[in-house]
């Protein structure tokens, strides 16, 4: 397992650090992504390349765009055609769909002369392209669409789960994302109904996505949360939630920030200006304008300083302080520091 690395700017440049706070890779790029599956995205001639840890650039071809690698492909667009690389670089499946998506479960669903399929990673087709449009397999089933109905098929491409719904999701933790008329519900491998659809739909928010068992859920302008099971745990009671981690969830009430456990109970008081999600026991917080971290018990590790500060990664928590970032451990020591 290589050591992970943590994104720096310098003079408007970006590089990596490692956790001691020594430059691997030097600020040399206008745009970079964090490290997804060991390989970052940065910006090079207008384009976005993949960059491995060492800083070596994946760039026998400029495509128009990269995805991250996943399954040990990348989905690469060139001109307004599709295909896949490795991680060398290569071209590993020919450019030549209309689209693409990321491999899950050794198959990909791509659109060719206006239908979706999917292929293998040898590039054949696996299930011919006869669907309106489709998702990722999760759970031996991928979510597909045919005249404006979705619903689930198996890896041979024979439907699991009726084509009844709006809108479907790829599985997660073993439950299906399913929405009729703007409200989501959930249902089993199976096709067995778990949760009619009964929630409002939030664009841009985890709709159905579980973290420690739970997930958020919005009725009438209110928030809470359900179980797998499709128990509500939480009745909708705040403001605003954030998922769960490590036993806590972020909640809003009076417009002010504080933390309840699974059973909804608040555990730390809300009385924070704004605030983030637990990360190896701490969470970044404000407080008179100021961020700092606490502990699980709400008490102060690292005091209310800091302009903008972001979760704890790997020991290391990104910070800002007059325009310059910084790195810190969570003993509040700066690692690095951008001058």
């Amino acid at each position: 397992m290589t050591e992970p690395l943590f994104k720096i700017r310098e003079q408007g440049k970006y590089g990596f650090i490692n956790k001691h706070g020594e430059i691997i890779i030097e600020p040399q790029y206008i745009e970079a992504e964090d490290f997804y599956h060991g390989f970052s995205r940065v910006r090079l001639n207008d384009k976005l390349v993949q960059m491995d840890e060492m800083g070596r650039l994946l760039i026998k071809y400029f495509f128009n765009f990269v995805g991250h690698f996943e399954e040990d492909l990348a989905r690469a667009q060139l001109v307004n055609r599709w295909g896949y690389m490795d991680k060398r670089g290569n071209l590993f499946i020919d450019i030549q769909f209309e689209h693409a998506r990321d491999f899950s479960g050794g198959l990909a669903a791509v659109r060719f002369d206006r239908m979706y399929g999917f292929i293998t990673k040898e590039g054949e087709w696996h299930i011919p392209p006869t669907f309106d449009n489709a998702g990722e397999f999760k759970y031996g089933r991928a979510p597909v669409e045919i005249e404006w109905k979705w619903g689930y098929i198996n890896p041979e491409g024979e439907v699991a789960i009726p084509m009844q719904y709006d809108k479907c999701y790829p599985f997660q933790s073993g439950v299906g994302v399913v929405v009729k008329n703007n409200l989501w519900g959930l249902i089993g491998v199976k096709g067995e109904e778990i949760l009619p659809p009964q929630f409002e739909w939030v664009d841009n928010m985890p709709n159905g996505e579980f973290f420690d068992g739970m997930a958020m859920v919005k009725k009438e302008d209110l928030w809470g949360f359900i179980d797998q099971q499709g128990a509500l745990v939480i009745p909708p009671s705040f403001e605003s939630v954030g998922d769960f981690v490590e036993g806590l969830a972020l909640a809003r009430q009076g417009g002010l920030f504080g933390y309840i456990d699974l059973s909804g109970t608040p555990v730390i008081p809300f009385q924070y200006e704004n605030a983030g999600l637990f990360s190896q026991g701490l969470a970044q917080v404000m407080n008179n304008g100021k961020w700092g971290y606490i502990d699980e018990l709400g008490d102060w590790l690292i005091q209310p300083i800091f302009d903008r500060a972001w979760p704890f990664r790997e020991g290391l928590a990104l910070i800002e302080y007059k325009n310059r970032w910084a790195y810190i451990n969570m003993e509040g020591k700066v690692v690095w520091k951008e001058y």
